[in-house]
Formats: C-alpha cells, structure tokens, sequence
C-alpha cells in the first residue's frame, strides 16, 4: 500500500509528435482510501497557538494598523496625496462642470417624485457628494438623487402625510369645500423624506461595519433591472399629471399605479394645452440631444448638456410669458436662497418606517456597488463593498440632519462623469460646488421653471430603463428561471409598490435557489476509456458503465431540504431499488416453498449473482449447518436434498456515490446516507463514497458520520479508487451442494 507516486513525461519515441504537442499525464499509485489517508498520508498541522494569543494578536495595536484603518476607512488618502494634477485636473474640471450641470435639473426634477420641495432636491445634491469623496472607494461614479430611490421615498411620503390630514374648512363658516395647506403638507412629507434617509443611513452604516457588503448578492442582476423597469412606469405614470397640467392626487402603496393612471384618464378632459405643448416640446428636444450624444460619442469632447438648456430655456419662456399668472402653468415656486442649519430629525416617526428603510437602504446600495463594479472592471481598480455601505450611510445620515433625502449612485450622470474624461471624485466635489452655487446665490432665478420641463428631463432620463424589456427573449433562450424572476420583479413592483415588490421578488430569488438545490441534475457515470474521465452515459456515447458498479453523480450538497430527493434519484437512477428487492425475494421463497411443500426432503435455499459468463448459485447459512450435521463435511457425501434457487437479487453488486460536487452536508443528510447504506447491505449491494474533498470529510468527522455501518475504509479521494476496489472486492461465489458436486454452475 505504500508503493510511491511518479509523475513521468513521456520518453519513448512512439509518443513522437503527439508528446511535443500535448503533456502526458501519468501517475501509478495504490488505490487509496479515508482510513489509508488518515493514517499514512496525510496528518493536520497541529496549531499551537491559544485563543488568548490569537485575541492579544488581534487586538494588537500597531502604527502599521492604525494606518491601515485610517486609511481603509478614509479612501481619499490612498490616492490624493499623489494625485498628478498635470494629468488628471483638467479632465476632471471639465467632468465635474459637465456633470454638476446635469445634476442640477436632476436634483429638482427628482424632488417631485420623492413629494418635496425642488429646493431639496438640490441639497441632496451638495451634501452627499461632498461626502462620498472622503469615503467612498469608486472613482467614478456620481451619487445623488436617483429616480427609484426618490419615488420610493415619495411613497413613503405620500403614505405618511397624505392630502386628507391637510385639508381645512374656511375660516368664516361658508359651504365651500375644504383648502388644502399645502406649506404643512410639504413640511410634514420633509420630515417624513428626512428620518426615512437617517434610518436608511444608520441601516447601511451598521451594515458596513458588520461586513455585510455580500447582501447585494441577492439582488441579481434580472431582479434588479426587473424592479428598476417597474420603477420607470412608476415615475412616468407619476408624471403624467405633470406633464398633461392635471389636477389628480397621488397615490402610493398596491396597485398606486393603476389608480394613478386611472385618475389621469378620468380627468384628462382637463388638460391644461399650454403645459401639455410645452412638455411635448422638451421630451422632443431631449430626445433628440439624447439620441445625438449617442450617435457622436466618440466624437464630441463633451455631452451636449440638453437638460440644462430645457431649464434655462423653459424658465426664460415662463418669465417672459408669465405662464404661471396667464396660463395657470405650474412651475417649480419659491427656492430659498443659503443652505438649512442643521437640526434634528423627528424621531417619533421612526417607528412606521423601518421596513421602508431596510428596502431603501438595500436598493440603494445595490444600483451603487453594481455601477461601482462596473467602472472599477473597465478601469482596472478595485471597490469594496463593505466600505461602500459604509460611505453610503454616512452620507445619508449626516446629510438628513441638513435636510436631505436618502441618495445612491445615478446611472446617466455616473455615464456623463466617466465619459467626459472623469479620473476621480475631483469630478463629482466639482460637481456639488456647481449646486453649491445655484443653491447659495441664484436658485431664485429657477422660480419660473414649468414642472412639466421637470417631467420630460425624469421621463427621457427613464429611455435607457424602458430598453431593459429587451431582457425577456434574450433571457427566454438563456435561462428560464432568471426570466422568471425578472417578471416576477416586475409584475409585483408594479401592482403591488416597489417595497412590497421588492420583497416579494427577493423571496422569489431565494426560492429559485432552493428549487434548484432540491431539483439537481443527476446520472449515473461511465469511463471514457483511456481518459481515466468518468461522464454521464446517458449524454456521452464514449462513456461505458462497469459490470456490476453503478457510479450515481448529482451536482448538489446533500442537506435536510434534498437528502430525500437525493435518495430517491439515486434508487430511480441505478435501477436498484432495496425494498422492491427484498419484496420480491420474499415473493421468490414464498412460491418456491409452495411447489416443494408436500416433499419430505429439507430445502436449501440458493441466491444466485451473476458474473458476465457464469451465474453461481450461493447456499444459506442455515442450511449449510443442517447439512453438516445430517451429512458430516459438505461435499463428501452426495445429498438427496432438494434446493430452492432464487432468482439474483441485483446484477449491480456495488454503488460509488460520486460527491465531487457536494460542498456540504448537514445532519439529516448524513442520516439519510447511512440508512439508505443499510438498506443496500440487506440485499448484498456495497455502497462505496467518492470525491469527498478535505472541508467534506470535516463535515462527516463532525457529524460523527463513520460509525460500524459506515467506515472511513470506504470513503476514496476518487471515483477511480472506488472502481478499482469494488472491482476488486467483488462477491466470490460460496460452495453450494448438489446431487454431485459442491458448486452447480450455470452457464
């Protein structure tokens, strides 16, 4: 057994031109089992290290830690002290101006949908960007109001402090119904948008600290651009009374959208034609600068900024026109001008938003750590995702106590950002001084701004989230499942809200996952031969299986959800069913006995196996003892004794269960394996294990898995050491008596 292990190359000159090509593979070593292994081959490092000296080593202070956390917790030390300003400035000056004038609209239109003033939209501008150049790790992406996020605040909002607890009667007792205090709604609905966000900030921070950056994995990619596509009807459906100049209120939670838009249609009648045209007017022209910025990329230096000029534009022609006064177009109304002082957030609401928060929060950090990722691959850096929770966090919850609404990372502006030259967050601090500017000095200048141009930016901002329906057939012909979550992410955002959507598409997910763990693809293996390869035979033609061994493979981990499923497989897949085959033994005795039960002489029952040219017939125990008292030693006398012989039980006499797949196992799996090898050893059939890798066998080790049913000798480290010593130990037909020799053949 302790023969050594070579690896040769070829030498002989038959190998010829095949062996300067190809490098042969060629290892001669005895057949390995669990007990060899543990006993000779292998043995485990022997730690000496205590828990105390592993607590003191990490609790260990050090100047080299200390820097360490320093600079994993602030970023912009790793790359502003040796930033070459003669490279990177300029690109990221023309960057930071270019996507601080896209901000800028995007900040007020985005403060519509999350039901506040537009001037917060344009502190949610400042703040947080400001922030994230301290903390966060991606270079460039550019933080922000996002649409999704924004409109699920807005439904919050709108849940929080609807219409209804505004409205007042008169003052002098008339019959005219009642008015609505719009100053008190509005200052409520910035409460609410507030303590939402330092909740959402809190969530993410403590996340981050936890290490909880892998919770986006859940969120895969079909779940996430089908919930974002039910997002973009949501924004537009919300728009709609924008741009038709319609008077409707605003609905959030189930089925918001169908009421919305039901509201919409009942009072279209009332559409306001100058808001309407005018609206139309911008959704054409920045369709128009969108599909140009498309089509000459490559050749202009910069994006033609169309949403600046449909504000600048749009405002002009509402002053010059007094369309508020004249027309009765709604515009964007009073911005103050300076920044809020700080001040606390409402604490008391906090109790009806916290899963409101959790599904801001997780949502929010998922389109920021993709979009990181995605800039980080095309530019050769990397991000952390527990760093970014971290940085995400801080700049929700220190900038809610400046009155602000929870932001993430905006896919057109990080696109502008990146395509403008931006080489790092240089470009985004730019950006937020440009709001800076307009908040502290000319945001009055905006008062006259029509909603309905705020509408079409939002609306063709939402073009690129419409074309992610092209994900249906292209997932039809890939994989069903991930078209099954994307619809349901979709059908369920959109009836049933984006939070409870989310939730049930989440659920969705995780259900898929599950299903595909108790429904896992399994076969039994054959030998290519010359390969040493084992395949499934059903699905190669070169795979051939060995006489009397069944190798059964499935690609899952064997645990209480599939250890069921798993047995069943492996009794449908090798033909080889222990209960059928004690039954039917049973039925063979029971008849047998029956045509020989009015004969006086004793029986002798025979069980027969089969080897490819011969079957040998095996007598039993008992009668063996019998007979050796009747006859004294078998074989010397010939005996009159009638013998029933049985039909073989199985032609399979050993299973190898392939677990080079299995990454774990559980209890209740470990049980399952070892009564179905019970079952097997009732009707002769060894059952043999395969594959297990180290982490495995600790599993089985821990679950106290080898007992007197199940020994480590009958574990190997291949499928090829199993084959080889079922081949080996194959069962060796015993002497059975009959009226002339020993042992009756058949041929």
């Amino acid at each position: 057994m302790s023969s050594p292990v070579s690896v040769m190359e070829p030498e002989d000159a038959a190998a010829g031109e095949y062996a300067e090509s190809q490098l042969m593979y060629r290892i001669e070593r005895p057949v390995y089992d669990e007990g060899f292994i543990r006993t000779k081959l292998l043995h485990h490092k022997e730690n000496s290290t205590t828990l105390r000296q592993r607590l003191a080593q990490h609790c260990r202070c050090s100047n080299e830690k200390a820097k360490a956390a320093l600079v994993s917790f602030l970023p912009i030390l790793t790359w502003l002290p040796s930033y070459p300003v003669k490279q990177y400035l300029f690109s990221d000056v023309v960057s930071g101006l270019s996507t601080g004038v896209v901000q800028l609209p995007q900040g007020l239109a985005y403060a519509m949908l999350a039901a506040v003033p537009p001037v917060y939209g344009l502190y949610s501008s400042f703040y947080p960007v400001l922030l994230y150049t301290f903390f966060g790790t991606s270079r460039h992406i550019s933080v922000g109001t996002f649409a999704v996020i924004s409109l699920m605040i807005g439904g919050v909002a709108v849940r929080e402090a609807p219409d209804s607890m505004f409205l007042t009667m008169p003052v002098n007792g008339s019959n005219t119904s009642a008015v609505l205090n719009v100053e008190a709604r509005d200052a409520r609905r910035v409460q609410v948008a507030v303590v939402l966000t330092t909740l959402v900030g809190i969530i993410q921070f403590v996340l981050g600290l936890l290490r909880f950056g892998f919770v986006a994995i859940y969120l895969t990619e079909p779940l996430v651009r089908g919930f974002t596509t039910a997002a973009a009807v949501h924004v537009v459906v919300s728009q709609l009374k924008y741009l038709l100049g319609v008077k409707t209120p605003r609905f959030s939670g189930p089925l918001s959208v169908i009421y919305s838009l039901k509201e919409v249609l009942s009072d279209i009648t009332s559409t306001n034609i100058t808001t309407l045209i005018l609206g139309l007017s911008c959704l054409i022209f920045l369709y128009a600068i969108k599909d140009l910025n498309e089509r000459f990329k490559k050749k202009l230096p910069i994006p033609i900024p169309g949403e600046i000029v449909v504000v600048i534009v749009s405002t002009g022609v509402s002053f010059g026109l007094s369309l508020s006064a004249d027309y009765k177009v709604d515009v964007v109304g009073k911005i103050p001008t300076g920044l809020l002082p700080p001040a606390a957030p409402v604490f008391s609401l906090l109790p009806n938003l916290v899963t409101d928060s959790f599904a801001v929060a997780i949502v929010g950090f998922s389109m920021g750590i993709s979009l990181a990722k995605i800039f980080a691959l095309k530019h050769g850096y990397s991000v952390d995702g527990n760093q970014e929770l971290i940085a995400l966090g801080l700049c929700n919850f220190v900038s809610s106590f400046f009155q602000t609404f929870a932001i993430t990372c905006s896919m057109s502006r990080s696109l502008v950002q990146e395509s403008t030259g931006g080489k790092t967050q240089i470009a985004g601090l730019l950006a937020s001084m440009v709001v800076l500017l307009v908040v502290v000095a000319i945001g009055f200048v905006f008062q006259p701004l029509p909603q309905t141009a705020l509408a079409a930016i939002i609306m063709v901002n939402l073009l690129g989230m419409f074309k992610q329906f092209r994900d249906i057939p292209a997932l039809w012909r890939t994989s069903k499942i991930e078209l099954a979550i994307w619809l349901v992410a979709f059908v369920a955002s959109v009836l049933l809200g984006l939070d409870y959507g989310l939730l049930v598409a989440l659920t969705f997910a995780i259900l898929t996952v599950i299903y595909r763990t108790q429904s896992p693809k399994s076969g039994v293996l054959g030998l290519v031969p010359d390969s040493g390869l084992y395949c499934d035979v059903d699905e190669y033609e070169e795979a051939a299986e060995f006489e009397g061994i069944k190798i059964f493979n499935s690609n899952s981990s064997i645990y209480f959800a599939n250890s069921d499923l798993y047995v069943n497989s492996l009794k449908e897949k090798t033909g080889v069913n222990p209960e059928r085959l004690q039954a039917a033994q049973k039925a063979q005795m029971k008849r047998r006995e029956k045509e020989n039960g009015n004969q006086n002489s004793p029986l002798k029952i025979c069980a027969k196996y089969k080897e490819p040219a011969v079957t040998h017939e095996v007598l039993s125990q008992n009668h063996l003892d019998e007979d050796e008292q009747r006859n004294g030693q078998l074989g010397d006398q010939h005996s009159e004794s009638e013998h029933i012989f049985l039909e073989p039980l199985s032609a399979v006499h050993s299973i190898v269960l392939d677990w080079t797949s299995a990454n774990f196992i559980d209890s209740v799996g470990a049980k399952a394996i070892k009564q179905v090898i019970r079952e097997y050893a009732a009707v002769d059939v060894k059952v043999v294990i395969a594959g297990c890798s180290r982490s495995l066998m600790s599993d089985l080790d821990s679950l106290q898995f080898f007992s007197e049913v199940v020994t480590p000798e009958m574990v190997f480290p291949t499928v090829h050491d199993a084959v080889l010593r079922c081949l080996h130990s194959k069962p060796r037909p015993l002497a059975a008596p009959t009226n002339d020799t020993t042992a009756a053949t058949e041929p």
